[in-house]
This record gives C-alpha cells, structure tokens and sequence, in this order.
C-alpha cells in the first residue's frame, strides 16, 4: 500500500484554530485520524492518539478521559509537526522514539529495526524451551534495539546473554533500553559480525535470532515506511533472503551444547527452505514450526544433537 501523501500542505497547516471553535483532544484525534486515512495508512487512529499522547505527555488511555480539553498552542504545534512527518511516511515508532514489545517499552531509532508483534514468538519460542532451566548462556544476533534479549531475560532471571550487533549506533540503542529495563548486569553487548564475538566461548544453552530475511529484490517494493526509514541492513538477507540464515546455522553448530537451541525468526515463505538447510546439518533436530497469530510459519526451532 502506497501511503505517501498526495501533499503534504494540509498537515502543515492544520490542525489550528479553527472556525468550529477550539481544538480540543477529541476534535484533534478525529482530525488526524481522517487526514492519515484518506492517506492510505492502515492504521489512523492508533497513529494520531500515540502522536497526541507522546506530545502530551500522558498515558494513551489518558486521552480517553480528556477528548473535551483544549489543547494549548505549543503542544498542538508539536503534534502538527508529528502530523506532517507521518503523512511523509515515518513510522510513528520513530517519531515518538519508542515501541512496545513483550509488554515492555523499548526506546527505538532509525539505527535499529522497529520491534514487531511477529518477533515475540521468538521470546516465547525461548521462554518455553529454557522452562525450567535454572542458568542458562544464550546469544542474541543482531539485536538491534535488544528486544529480544531484554524481553528474554526479564522474563527468565536466571538467563545470562550475549547481545552482538555490527551496527554500533544501534547498539547505544540497546544498551540504554537495558539499563532502563533493569537487566544490564545479565547482558554482555558486543559488536561484530554474527557469531564470531563469541566464536571461541561455547557452549551456549540458545542461540535466537531475528535475522535480515528480506530477499534483495524485494526490498523495494516493501511498504515505503520500511523501506525508506528502517535500516537495510537489519532487512536485507541477499539474493534468496537466506544468506545470513545459512552462516548463523553454521556458525552456531559448534557453539551450542547438545540439547542446545537454535530459535530464527523468518520471512512467511521461507519455512521449507530453512527447513531443507537445517535438515542438511546432521547436527540438528528439527522441531515443529512456530505459526504467529495469522497462522503464517514465524519461527524455527532445532535442537542441537
């Protein structure tokens, strides 16, 4: 879908005072929300009342109680501002500069990969195959925002991770999203290049993933908040979307103890032929693809032999 505005003078002008009267919280929310949608965007009223809050200050739920209230002139003019960028096509996430995930609120930027929905059936994929586990060594690859092993190792206290990432922007990133949700002291952040930080530092209890999986060629065609603000190189996953998949299996064979687990998330039309890789390596045991809400195939799970 095609959600580049057709012009962008509307949201530069408006919302302001009108002829109705004032603008207040209710009246800006119905506004937005029209504009965003005759726009193409899927989803307007979410967009317009994380806009609101985040120039507010206030909780989303807050703005339910309060759609009579005026809002004054210097927080409407951060919201106009807001306005405009979303109808250019920035993702709301980095606007606000946050994203929730797991129930947790990650700090995001244009260095890291926005957490989505789809990548919690990483942690839960983790979470049940470490159930039990009272000290555990695991690996997250490519973290970006640390979503995946912040969110991990919240939920499981006895987990210790390895957080590696090549982009050193996007590693601040994490970093700072640890610190504030309590579990820098188990998160050893690292750069690098898939594996090899801990290349000689095995064995490993996990290794999970959310690796670049995007065919190339696909890349532009991908809906322009994507394409045109997410980093490439947390998206881009070569010619077949599966280079990086292949090295990461690899390189996690020796590292991981038998009975070790290798998680992936990936791309919905790449489970037969991460499957296929997987079964090639005599190492692993393959167990049932994980399906996400939609019921498309979302993560892969072997075990270490």
């Amino acid at each position: 879908m095609d959600t580049r505005p057709r012009t962008t003078t509307e949201a530069a002008s408006g919302p302001n005072l009108g002829p109705e009267g004032t603008w207040t919280v209710g009246r800006l929310l119905t506004w937005t929300a029209d504009f965003l949608k005759r726009r193409g965007f899927e989803s307007p009223r979410l967009d317009a009342e994380v806009m609101l809050a985040h120039v507010l200050d206030w909780p989303r739920v807050q703005l339910y109680t309060h759609f009579p209230d005026e809002v004054a002139d210097s927080p409407r003019g951060r919201f106009r501002e807001l306005v405009r960028r979303r109808a250019e096509g920035s993702p709301v996430a980095y606007l606000v500069g946050r994203k929730e995930f797991y129930s947790l609120t990650f700090e995001v930027s244009p260095a890291v990969l926005i957490p989505r929905p789809d990548s919690e059936f990483v942690v839960a994929e983790f979470l049940q195959a470490t159930e039990g586990a009272e000290s555990i060594r695991a690996v997250d690859v490519g973290t970006g925002s640390g979503c995946l092993a912040i969110a991990s190792a919240a939920r499981r206290p006895g987990a210790r991770f390895v957080a590696i990432e090549i982009s050193p922007e996007a590693l601040e990133v994490a970093r700072r999203n640890a610190e504030r949700l309590g579990v820098i002291d188990r998160i050893d952040f690292r750069e690098g290049n898939l594996l090899s930080p801990v290349a000689d530092e095995g064995p490993f209890d996990a290794v999970v993933s959310n690796p670049p999986y995007i065919p190339t060629s696909e890349i532009p065609r991908l809906e322009p908040g994507v394409r045109d603000f997410e980093p490439h190189l947390a998206l881009d996953g070569g010619p077949d979307g599966l280079d990086i998949v292949r090295r990461l299996i690899d390189q996690s064979i020796p590292l991981l103890k038998p009975g070790g687990h290798l998680i992936l998330e990936i791309g919905t039309a790449q489970e037969a032929p991460v499957r296929a890789i997987i079964s090639d390596r005599t190492e692993f045991r393959l167990a049932p693809t994980v399906r996400d809400l939609a019921q498309h195939p979302r993560v892969i799970h072997a075990t270490r032999n």
